[in-house]
This record gives structure tokens, C-alpha cells and sequence, in this order.
């Protein structure tokens, strides 16, 4: 906004950012933020918080809110700016949302997930009730900044967990996309999405393939940002995943999860008819290719159960089950009989 520019550039007063960011980011790259904004010669104050499922919670939002207060933020001209995972940038959207009923803020993604996922979209928010992101809102940052070197840092099983995400988008709506990820899943996590020199083979696999998940995902939330319409493929892998990932905190990240979810619905899918043998195969290949979970021991049949009653209360009425109906193409369904699921189920605890 040029007219905010000028305001924001105009101004005798100086320049101020308050920043959050997530406790394990600040230990690796705290340093060269401070230098940052230092060399700027920017007023900030950066908080860092320990941010992860088990306290994403109105209390820590609340500890946001009280530190932002201090700071006494003009909300016209300084965005808030969150630095970390998914549970770091949903926490400061719930919080930035709330404060004077919408302060802007500014979402720095840190790990792959985050990337590809809580980067995109609108919503916030924080669990409740051991319920996930029961509490929360749709409130856009006012820009997303995208740098993968943050990603080197990260664990491997993180990269794994951020490609279950990347390959659910491969999965409901882009072939090309799963056909990278199996032939390129081994080197992206040996590399760490890093792109580079020297892998001729490979070509820049890390840009092609968060540029596609991210094509692909703002494809689908960008139409219906505020889900009006409950019809959404970006659901695929999040109809049994919350109730299992919060049941089970904290031995499965978010994207394991979620590919535990993805990998039932796959034999669901093939008992449907859906999905041929050689096609569920390729899929699970893949997902073993990432290093993503295929089956947890705490994803019961009562748990299913559970998790899809829960799935009808807030879908309206509807079980609107997202599932793959090829390689990279997919449709919602409404009409999937217990019968078949239960079977799917066999066959998933058999294999």
C-alpha cells in the first residue's frame, strides 16, 4: 500500500517491529534477526516462546497479548511478525486477529510444513479442550515470506512431516507433483530442500516441488478462504488425523499424522473401487519412499468411528470424505457405507 509506505517512511517517528519467535528458531538464528533489525535501525522487541501442540493455548496467546500491550503497537503501522512453525504462526494470527480486533501481521515460515501449509490460507488458531484448533478465527497475514534456507536446520523426520502435506496436494490434484515426489523424495530429504549445484539428475526438485504444492493448495483455498463451501479436497487426510494426533501427543507430528489418515483413506478408496492394486501400492511405496508412517497402533476401528461422528457434526450432516480417484486426481463423497469402511480397515491392519 504506497499510501502506507509513505506514511510509515514519512514518519519522525521510528521505525518499530515486535517480533515472536519460536524458542528453538531464536537459539539458531536469533543472532541475525537482532543484527537485522539493529542494522536497520529498527525499535523491536522479540519474544521467544516455546510453541508446540502442547501449548498452543489461549494462555500463551493471552502472554502474546500482554507483551504486545507493553509494547504499545500502532496496529495502522506495525505489523506483528511471527517467526516459526505452523503452531508459532497460528498462535500469533489468533493473537494479532484479536488485538484491537485485527492487528496486521506478517508470517516467516521456518520449517517445511509451515511452508507449504500454515504459509497459505487464512486460519488460525489454538487446541482446546484437547480438541485441535478448536479455538480460532480467519484472519489473513498481510504477507507471507518464504526463505528454504531456514529448512536446513530442521530435523529430517521434520522434512518428513512437511512432505506428507506436499503430497496430500500431489495426491487429490497433481500428478506431476506425486511423480516428483517418488522419484525425488530420497534426495529432497537428503538435502533438506535445499536447492543445489551438481545435481544434474535432480534438477531444482526443492522450487518445483514447494512452488506446485503451493500453486496447488492457494487453487483450492483461495476460492473459499473462509470455507463457506464444506466441500474441500485440501480435507483429504484430516478426517480421522485430529482426534489421532491429539490422542496420541506427542508421538506423532502433524504431518504423520495426517499421513496415517491419507494412508486409510487410500485402502478406502481401493475398497470403493476407486483405486486399482498397482495404484494403492504406488501410493504406499511413496509414502515409505518419504519416510512418512503408514499405520499407528492408537488408530483403532473405535477410533475411526469417533473421529468420523465428530467429522459429521461439523460438516453439516455430511461426511464430505475427500478420496484420490487415480494418481493426482480426486472427488468428495458422501454415500461410503460402514461396510466398506470397516473392510478397508481389515485390509489396512492385514498388510
Amino acid at each position: 500500500d504506497l499510501q502506507q509506505t509513505e506514511l510509515a517512511t514519512a514518519s519522525k517517528r521510528k521505525l518499530r517491529r515486535f517480533i515472536v519467535i519460536d524458542e528453538v528458531v531464536d537459539k539458531l538464528y536469533g543472532s541475525k534477526v537482532r543484527e537485522y533489525f539493529e542494522e536497520n535501525n529498527v525499535q523491536h522487541k522479540i519474544l521467544a516462546l516455546p510453541t508446540t501442540e502442547e501449548t498452543k493455548s489461549m494462555e500463551l496467546v493471552l502472554n502474546i497479548l500482554h507483551e504486545v500491550q507493553n509494547f504499545s503497537l500502532d496496529r495502522r503501522t506495525e505489523p506483528i511478525i511471527a517467526i516459526g512453525g505452523g503452531v508459532c504462526l497460528d498462535i500469533v494470527g489468533l493473537a494479532a486477529s484479536l488485538y484491537r480486533r485485527r492487528t496486521p501481521y506478517i508470517r516467516v515460515p521456518t520449517t517445511l510444513l509451515s511452508y507449504v501449509d500454515a504459509s497459505v490460507g487464512a486460519k488460525n488458531g489454538v487446541n482446546f479442550l484437547q480438541c485441535k484448533n478448536k479455538l480460532g478465527g480467519y484472519t489473513p497475514p498481510v504477507a507471507s515470506f518464504l526463505d528454504r534456507s531456514f529448512i536446513q536446520s530442521i530435523p529430517r523426520r521434520h522434512i518428513s512431516n512437511g512432505l506428507g502435506e506436499i503430497l496430500k496436494m500431489a495426491l487429490m490434484k497433481h500428478k506431476g507433483l506425486f511423480d516428483l515426489l517418488r522419484n525425488h523424495g530420497k534426495h529432497l530429504l537428503d538435502t533438506k530442500f535445499q536447492s543445489c549445484n551438481g545435481f544434474a539428475d535432480h534438477r531444482d526438485a526443492a522450487l518445483q516441488t514447494t512452488r506446485i504444492a503451493i500453486e496447488t493448495m492457494l487453487e483450492e483455498l483461495a476460492p473459499n478462504l473462509w470455507e463457506d463451501d464444506l466441500d474441500r479436497l485440501v480435507d483429504f487426510g484430516h478426517l480421522i488425523s485430529p482426534e489421532l494426533e491429539m490422542r496420541v501427543l506427542p508421538s506423532l507430528m502433524h504431518g504423520e499424522a495426517v499421513n496415517i489418515d491419507m494412508a486409510f483413506m487410500t485402502y478406502v478408496a481401493h475398497a470403493r473401487g476407486l483405486l486399482g492394486a498397482e495404484e494403492k501400492e504406488q501410493i504406499l511405496q511413496c509414502m515409505r519412499g518419504l519416510e512418512l508412517p503408514v499405520w499407528h497402533s492408537g488408530c483403532s476401528w473405535a477410533l475411526i468411528q469417533r473421529a468420523l461422528q465428530e467429522r459429521l457434526k461439523h460438516s453439516g450432516g455430511q461426511l464430505r470424505m475427500p478420496l484420490p480417484t487415480g494418481l493426482g486426481m480426486a472427488d468428495i463423497f458422501n454415500d461410503t457405507s460402514e461396510e466398506t469402511l470397516e473392510r478397508a480397515y481389515e485390509l489396512w491392519v492385514k498388510d
